[in-house]
């Protein structure tokens, strides 16, 4: 029925404990409750209060009956969780946007396992006493390496935060100007130090720091050298720094510790083109007191910050009240420990899905391409679909000037653009995320598990189906 004119739209509105009152709405709140559908009601009638404002008399009249259908898909996206799954059909293996490493089937289980019940995180089973959460995955992981302390704490950026306030608080710190880097989020290594509460002393030039600038910038006030691993750039061309071995040299003698962040987390040598980036290892090795790194990149395993070395900085750094804050759940170390039982049984190559995806030799790889393209030109004969030679990336700030040969699925849509297609992927179940070059959609199968290859068929093929009516 027709408003009359100068009447307010919005007294055509129900309230909200009127609308209740319809069964439809009735069935909404008996099957979800009323909390979550009272709340997207109110925004609904908020928003058709907002058109009523504004004189739109048919789009009151249109959100009136439309109303409990668009309550019960509101109330149905309020109810997704917002953090999924996806396919990364990017080829970027350690994906920072995505969630960087995949877990295992075997260290998820374990997490599911310790998460859904108690656990001894810090209970001595054969005492029967309180124990310490420092004997599970850091005792695997000392191991490993070989050394007398580690420390787990959440992220690498922490590592080095709690690095920097245990050894340096109130004095200076030495970095290569070369090294300033920002590690990603804007967190920059200043701002990292200075949250730590020491002076940053930068050494060198960007391009050249001789290991003469560290031995001038040394000082009574010196408590710490810091190298930073480049490992999201590389300065090319006129360059020169001290090698690790010598800068260790450099800080044995000034009696003062060397901290390495060494960032990706990498154990074991990369295979093919990267195979250059350094491990935790060789840093180790190169005489670094303490070397952080990360436990989500090269490692595969979950977010966290590993510090491994010396035992007296690392115990240190353990009764610094800062480490409480800092420190991971029984989560993440379950993940960890089953991460690191893999390297352990030199498993790491086939288990671990990152170390496992960047082994995938390009022939491989190009035959999987080829059968997929097959599959898909009989699921979606509307799409062009061609194989191409192409480069997968390391991620994760690893190797960022090397690239790894692949083969790429290329799709092109004779009624929509690459663009339009990579959004319907995007907005499908499960969603996928891919590359657009050239105006064509690029899938690499690289880091996409081969279980998963039914479930991207299926949803490249109703994206193509959608993609022209968006």
């Amino acid at each position: 029925m027709p408003t009359p004119p100068g009447a307010d739209l919005r007294r055509r509105l129900p309230s909200v404990d009127q609308a209740l009152l319809d069964p439809r709405v009735a069935a909404l709140v008996e099957r979800h409750g009323r909390p979550l559908v009272v709340r997207a009601l109110r925004g609904l009638l908020e928003d058709a209060r907002g058109r009523a404002g504004a004189g739109d008399e048919t789009g009151v009249a249109s959100a009136l009956a439309d109303l409990p259908a668009a309550l019960a898909a509101a109330v149905e996206r309020a109810r997704r969780p917002s953090l999924v799954r996806v396919l990364n059909a990017t080829g970027v293996v350690v994906h920072t946007n995505l969630g960087r490493a995949p877990l295992s089937p075997e260290a998820a289980a374990r997490v599911a396992e310790i998460a859904s019940g108690y656990s001894n995180l810090e209970y001595d089973l054969e005492g029967g006493d309180r124990g310490d959460r420092e004997v599970h995955a850091e005792s695997r992981l000392r191991a490993l390496l070989g050394v007398e302390g580690s420390l787990v704490v959440n992220n690498c950026a922490a590592a080095v935060l709690l690095a920097v306030n245990t050894l340096a608080e109130g004095r200076e710190v030495l970095v290569s100007r070369g090294e300033l880097v920002e590690i990603g989020g804007s967190f920059r290594i200043p701002e990292v130090l200075r949250k730590g509460g020491a002076r940053l002393r930068e050494v060198g030039t960007t391009n050249r720091t001789r290991l003469a600038d560290y031995r001038a910038a040394l000082s009574p006030e010196t408590a710490l050298v810091l190298r930073v691993h480049p490992s999201n750039f590389r300065i090319v061309g006129f360059t020169e720094a001290p090698s690790l071995e010598e800068l260790a040299g450099l800080a044995r003698e000034a009696g003062v510790p060397l901290v390495l962040d060494q960032g990706s987390g990498l154990l074991d040598p990369l295979p093919g083109p990267a195979h250059l980036e350094p491990t935790v290892a060789a840093g180790l090795r190169a005489g670094a007191d303490v070397v952080a790194f990360s436990g989500d990149k090269l490692l595969g395993g979950p977010q966290a910050g590993l510090l491994a070395g010396r035992r007296g900085p690392l115990a240190a750094m353990r009764h610094n009240p800062l480490y409480r804050a800092l420190r991971v759940d029984k989560m993440t170390l379950a993940a960890l420990d089953a991460v690191l039982l893999e390297y352990e049984a030199g498993a790491a190559p086939l288990r671990v899905p990152v170390r496992r995806m960047l082994a995938e030799d390009a022939a491989a790889l190009r035959a999987r391409a080829r059968a997929f393209a097959l599959a898909l030109g009989e699921a979606a004969p509307g799409l062009e679909v061609e194989v191409r030679e192409g480069e997968s990336a390391v991620g994760g700030g690893a190797a960022p000037t090397v690239g790894v040969p692949t083969s790429l699925v290329a799709l092109a849509h004779p009624l929509a653009g690459a663009f339009r297609l990579a959004a319907r992927l995007r907005e499908g179940y499960p969603p996928v995320v891919a590359r657009v070059a050239e105006d064509r959609v690029l899938l690499d199968l690289r880091t996409v598990e081969p279980s998963d290859e039914p479930a991207l068929l299926a949803a490249v093929r109703a994206a193509a189906l959608e993609a022209p009516r968006g």
